[in-house]
């Protein structure tokens, strides 16, 4: 099949092509999305099916990972500003209520120094720092995995749905071009419904892996300034030991 160059029409062996059909494809999504679909194959619906499920479990994620890092802000500014207005190390219990992660690693380096000036030590003094800066280093890490449970599925997601859309799309094609002889006709009319329907399932991978990338690339972000945030919150509690122990 030759093709000429583009003009009101456009020339094939045995007869010409409308300009306007070169747009069907456009044309043929345009308000006929439900008619589209239901002109969709098992192997489509089967792709489409799956990707619908992917993108629904990772907009249900997206919603709960935003909704814990706002809340994990407010506590853990709030935290700061009642523990940095007060001397001393107070009791975790009397500074927080316990949603900040902040509050978990003070918890755990406030209970290692509880049990190195029990009435056990005659002196009194603190035995070794390190192990309540190592404590406070495990609760962080704990932490830290708390917050990242179920992100890898956004990544998975983001990576794996092209290409889920993209054999739906060449599957499709396939299926259109092999439909040609028994259609009778090799013309851009011919095909263009069948292309378009295959289209459908790529569109259908772009949609989920889109948010899923982004999403994805945000909470590891936050991720990440949350534990500096704790780690940095550890070297002021030990600081602050050093003083008092001093």
């Amino acid at each position: 099949m030759c093709y000429g160059v583009l003009g009101h029409s456009a020339t094939r062996e045995g007869g010409t092509i409308p300009v306007s059909a070169l747009f069907s494809t456009f044309l043929i999504l345009d308000g006929q999305l439900p008619v589209l679909l239901q002109q969709t194959g098992w192997v489509a619906r089967t792709i489409l099916l799956i990707l619908f499920f992917f993108s629904l479990f990772s907009w249900a994620l997206i919603f709960q990972k935003m909704s814990l890092f706002s809340g994990i802000e407010r506590e853990t500014t709030q935290f700061l500003r009642v523990f940095r207005a007060g001397r001393g190390l107070p009791d975790p219990k009397s500074i927080g209520d316990g949603r900040s992660p902040l509050e978990s690693v003070y918890s755990a380096g406030f209970r290692e120094l509880q049990s190195q000036l029990t009435s056990s030590n005659p002196h009194g003094k603190l035995k070794s720092l390190q192990a309540v800066i190592v404590n406070m280093q495990l609760a962080s890490a704990d932490q830290v995995r708390r917050v990242e449970r179920y992100m890898p599925w956004l990544a998975t997601t983001a990576s794996v749905s092209p290409f889920i859309g993209l054999f739906g799309t060449v599957y499709g094609i396939m299926d259109a071009f092999s439909g040609l002889s028994t259609a009778g006709a090799a013309s851009l009319q011919a095909v263009a419904p069948g292309i378009a329907e295959a289209l459908v399932t790529t569109a259908a991978g772009l949609f989920a892996a889109i948010p899923a990338v982004i999403a994805y690339n945000q909470f590891v972000h936050r991720t990440k300034d949350l534990a500096a945030r704790m780690d940095n919150f550890s070297m002021e509690v030990a600081a602050q030991i050093e003083k008092m122990s001093a």
